[in-house]
């Protein structure tokens, strides 16, 4: 066993989990050679057709690394490992939210319908002689953002970039994750982080989704976000916007009441900053080579269970 490969505490955690195999072939290629295939590849971010001979053949680790998350298996063995870690009263539910953006390679950009790779770039090359303005420009601009968008593919001055978005419990793991398209703004990804949470009992009962509170920056300063966590009866720690603040005074006792803020609890908001930095010590979550949206979020999600299990 090599530096990186799952101990036998950890494969004996996941091995209940895995599929046995399947319909055409019988029984898979060992599970836990092809995981460490894929653990190698997360802390490297080398090329499928790169990976050692040891883990066996690279089309092997690079099908199970895109059919596990689509089969919903990354997500039920990430929730396992959460339920066990809760179990003995490891997860501190005070929750942080917050987001980062994660520069995506230009081999990851032109994922087509049908599962073909045709660059977005190289069609719009062929269009560049299209008047700017013209009815077709505008069509096509228009395909590719929505061609885009769909794969959480979002363009900037740096380039093509993916927003992760994620919540972490007080011990710096991260509870549940999600990708957008780079511009995506924070606010909106709010609820559905939060409703994401979903951690299994070992026993009798239902899983747990409601943190003891919730610690956000600025950026989710809105009504609807505080209607939201008092809709649920969570307690949070957001600070004011300046803006709103200044507005709210101006409208004098029609303004309203301040938010709360506990400054005690609002500096506990960082583990979810030290959750983010320790994602990205995976170069394959640092920077995103998965030309597909599902595959990229099952990268990130299995960065995330290898924190989990290691923590």
């Amino acid at each position: 066993m090599s530096r990186g490969d799952l101990t036998e505490e950890e494969w004996a955690l996941l091995k209940p989990l895995l599929p046995l195999g399947n319909n055409r072939c019988g029984r898979w290629r060992d599970h836990r050679q092809v995981i460490n295939g894929i653990i190698h590849r997360l802390g490297t971010g080398v090329q499928w057709r790169e990976l050692p001979e040891r883990f066996g053949p690279w089309q092997t680790v690079h099908k199970r690394h895109a059919l596990w998350p689509a089969d919903g298996t990354r997500d039920r063995l990430l929730q396992h490992v959460q339920a066990q870690v809760d179990a003995e009263g490891g997860i501190d539910w005070d929750v942080s939210v917050d987001s980062s953006v994660m520069r995506a390679h230009q081999h990851a950009a032109g994922s087509a319908e049908g599962g073909s790779a045709r660059p977005a770039r190289a069609l719009e090359r062929r269009h560049r002689g299209d008047r700017f303005g013209s009815r077709r420009c505008r069509t096509r601009r228009t395909y590719w953002r929505r061609r885009l968008a769909g794969e959480q593919l979002g363009r900037s001055r740096g380039g093509f970039t993916t927003e992760v978005h994620l919540s972490a419990e007080g011990r710096c793991r991260p509870l549940s994750v999600l990708i957008t398209p780079g511009q995506q703004a924070d606010c909106t990804q709010f609820e559905p982080v939060l409703e994401k949470i979903r951690v299994p009992r070992t026993g009798r009962g239902r899983p747990r989704h409601t943190p003891d509170s919730v610690a956000a920056d600025e950026a989710y300063s809105n009504r609807k976000t505080r209607a939201y966590l008092r809709r649920r009866g969570i307690r949070h720690v957001i600070p004011e916007k300046k803006d709103h603040k200044a507005a709210r005074l101006r409208r004098g006792s029609r303004g309203g009441r301040p938010p709360g803020f506990d400054k005690e609890r609002y500096k506990k908001r960082n583990v979810v900053e030290r959750a983010i930095n320790r994602l990205k010590q995976f170069r394959a979550v640092a920077t995103r080579y998965d030309k597909r949206g599902y595959v990229y979020l099952g990268t990130v999600t299995a960065a995330a269970l290898i924190i989990w299990l290691r923590s």
